[in-house]
């Protein structure tokens, strides 16, 4: 059985609404301040602070790309599209942009709560999974340094149980880890072959 996830609380967060302006994001900035978020509004260019914010409204109508100081689908903060025209275009931007969940305008009475409870949701199950996959590389990484290592100890004896054996041997006696040992290994390697080609 899977533990009920919880819902964050939200009051005292901070959201910016990029959107220039309209009666509907009034709106938006109401509900907002009534849920306990502390709102400002931007157009059309982000202030320095914004950055900052723990929520990012945006209009996917007239949005673009310069209007962000990170690269596309690279938000420090979950972010909300605010939707108005289907055209696929601009559904295709916004998805671009990696939102996190969206709000149809013109913004109602309901639906602000709910977008603030997914978009954080889905930031935060995005940013672990980021965090997983470049962990898992970086284990990649370090087996594929290991491995050449072995490969380069077992050059003279042509023995690769041997030479996994002797870097074991290595971390043991410098007290490392396989991989810091293997890195190690492959650094000395380098230099010896840098040294026999200078004097050659």
């Amino acid at each position: 059985m899977s533990r009920r996830a919880r819902i964050p609380a939200l009051g005292g967060a901070k959201a910016v609404i990029l959107h220039r302006p309209h009666a509907g994001i009034e709106a938006l900035a109401r509900q907002l301040a009534a849920i306990g978020l502390d709102t400002s509004e931007a157009w059309p260019e982000l202030p320095p602070g914004a950055i900052g914010a723990d929520f990012l409204f945006f209009d996917v109508d007239l949005g673009f790309d310069e209007q962000f100081p990170w690269p596309a689908g690279e938000a420090p903060m979950p972010l909300v599209a605010l939707i108005g025209s289907e055209a696929p275009g601009r559904i295709e931007w916004a998805l671009a942009q990696k939102a996190d969940a969206q709000i149809v305008k013109p913004v109602g009475n309901a639906g602000v709560y709910s977008a603030l409870v997914i978009a954080r949701r889905a930031f935060d199950e995005r940013r672990r999974l980021a965090a997983e996959i470049a962990d898992l590389r970086a284990r990649v990484a370090e087996r594929q340094t290991i491995v050449k290592a072995v490969v380069a100890l077992a050059a003279a004896t042509r023995d690769e149980d041997q030479a996994y054996a002797q870097l074991r041997a290595l971390a043991m006696s410098w007290r490392v880890t396989m991989e810091e040992a293997a890195r190690r290994v492959l650094d000395l390697k380098s230099m010896d072959s840098k040294h026999k080609e200078a004097s050659a």
